[in-house]
C-alpha cells in the first residue's frame, strides 16, 4: 500500500503538508530522512534512530550489493528485518554511485559546488575507475577491487530483493562541472533508463519513484521534468546539482516542482543542512536525505539553534551547559559540553555517538517545526 495525501497548501509559497503512507507506516511531510547508506546509520542502533523521531531511512542499493550482498539480506527476511527497522525505508538506486566513485573521485568533489566553476567535462569524456555505457555502469568493487555491473534491470532486481518500502529508478547523477552537451547526453541516458526500470518492476508492495536530472541548465531541467513527470512514477526524485548557492537550490527545485504532478511525493536527494529545510519546504519538496548530522558529529561538529558547534575545542572541557540549552533530546538532558569535548579529545567513540544522536534529533526536529510553519501559515 502507496498513497500520498495533501493535507494542506501554503498560501505564501510552494509548501504543503503531505502524509505518505506506506506498507511499514507513515512518513509526515516535509521530513527529513537520515542516511543509512550500508544499513545503519553509524553508532546508532535502530531504536535510537527511532528515539530522535526518524520518520524513515534511505539506505544505498550499491553498497548493500557489495556487501553483504542482497541474497543475505533476503535469508534475513529482507531489508527491515535485517537491521531491526520497523518504519518506512528508501533505497536509492545506486546512481549516485556514477559520479561519486566516477568523476567526484577524479575530482575530489561532492555534488554540490561551493564556488562557480567553469564547465569543463564534455560529451564522451569518461571517470578513471568508472564506464558509463548506454546499458548501465562498469564499477571497480571499493571492497575487493572486483568488477560490477550495475544497470536499471539489476538496480531494480536488487532493490525488490532488499525489500524497502520506496525504491528509485537507476540513474546517472552527473558531475556539476558536465557542460551542456554532455549533461544532454547524460539525461537521455537516464530518461531511457527510467523507462526500463518500469518495465523491469515486479513488485506491487514497492512504490518507485523517477529522477528528475538536468543539472543548473533550465531547458534541461524541464525537459527531463516534463519527461519523468509524464511516467507512471508513483513519486519522483530530484537530484544532481542545484548550483552554487542558496538561491540557485530554491529556483532549481521550485523549477522543477512547478512541473512535476502536484499529486504526487517529490524527493529531494542529497541535500538538507539546516538552513536548506525552509528553502525546500517553500520550493516544494516533500522529502529530502542528507549525510551532514552523522558526518558532522563524527568529526566533533554539533548542530545547535545558535549555529555549528566544535566539541573538539579545549575551552569547552570546563563548560556544563549541555550542547544546545533549547534541545530536549536525551543527550542534551544529560550530558555536559564538558564531557563530550573530552571523549572527542580522547579520541572515544562514544563521543561520535552521543553527537550523532543530538545532531539526528535536531534535524528531525526541525523538520517537525517546519511542518508546524506550514500549518500555522507562517511558511
Amino acid at each position: 500500500m502507496f498513497e500520498f495525501k495533501i493535507l494542506k497548501r501554503s498560501k505564501k509559497s510552494r509548501a504543503r503538508l503531505g502524509v505518505i503512507e506506506t506498507p511499514h507506516g507513515e512518513i509526515e511531510t516535509p521530513a527529513f530522512i537520515p542516511v543509512a547508506t550500508r544499513a545503519t546509520v553509524r553508532t546508532l542502533s535502530s531504536d535510537e534512530i527511532e528515539e530522535v523521531l526518524s520518520p524513515a531511512l534511505i539506505s544505498n542499493t550499491f553498497h548493500l550489493h557489495v556487501t553483504p550482498g542482497e541474497k543475505i539480506v533476503k535469508r534475513a527476511g529482507g531489508l527491515h528485518k535485517f537491521m531491526n527497522w520497523d518504519r518506512p525505508l528508501m533505497t536509492d538506486s545506486g546512481g549516485f554511485q556514477v559520479f561519486s566513485l566516477g568523476f567526484g573521485t577524479d575530482h575530489g568533489m561532492g555534488k554540490i559546488l561551493k564556488s562557480k566553476r567553469q564547465k569543463t567535462l564534455s560529451k564522451g569524456t569518461q571517470p578513471n575507475s568508472v564506464k558509463i555505457t548506454d546499458d548501465g555502469v562498469h564499477f571497480r568493487s571499493p571492497v575487493d577491487g572486483s568488477k560490477l555491473f550495475l544497470g536499471p534491470k539489476e538496480s531494480v532486481r536488487i532493490q525488490e530483493t532488499l525489500g524497502a518500502d520506496i525504491v528509485f529508478a537507476f540513474d546517472e547523477c552527473p558531475s556539476p562541472l558536465a557542460d551542456f552537451e554532455y549533461m544532454r547526453k547524460s539525461i537521455e541516458r537516464t530518461h531511457r533508463w527510467a523507462k526500463m526500470c518500469l518495465d523491469a518492476k515486479t513488485s506491487r508492495k514497492q512504490a518507485m519513484y523517477g529522477i528528475v536530472q538536468g543539472g543548473a541548465f533550465k531547458d534541461l531541467r524541464d525537459e527531463s521534468a516534463k519527461l519523468i513527470g509524464e511516467l507512471p512514477f508513483e513519486g519522483f526524485g530530484i537530484g544532481g546539482e542545484f548550483g552554487y548557492d542558496k538561491r540557485s537550490l530554491k529556483r532549481i527545485i521550485a523549477q522543477i516542482t512547478d512541473i512535476l504532478p502536484e499529486e504526487k511525493p517529490r524527493h529531494i536527494l542529497g541535500v538538507g543542512h539546516p538552513e536548506d529545510f525552509p528553502i525546500i519546504a517553500e520550493a516544494g519538496g516533500d522529502t529530502f536525505d542528507c549525510i551532514a548530522p552523522t558526518q558532522y558529529a563524527r568529526r566533533g561538529t554539533a548542530f545547535t539553534s545558535k549555529g555549528k558547534l566544535d566539541l573538539n575545542k579545549r575551552a569547552l572541557l570546563t563548560d556544563q551547559k549541555p550542547i544546545d540549552p533549547n534541545c530536549k533530546c536525551d543527550v542534551c538532558d544529560s550530558y555536559s559540553r564538558s564531557y563530550i569535548s573530552h571523549l572527542f579529545r580522547a579520541k572515544e567513540m562514544t563521543g561520535m555517538k552521543l553527537a550523532s544522536y543530538h545532531n539526528l534529533y535536531f534535524f528531525n526536529n526541525l523538520a517537525k517545526e517546519i511542518r508546524k510553519r506550514i500549518k500555522n501559515d507562517e511558511l
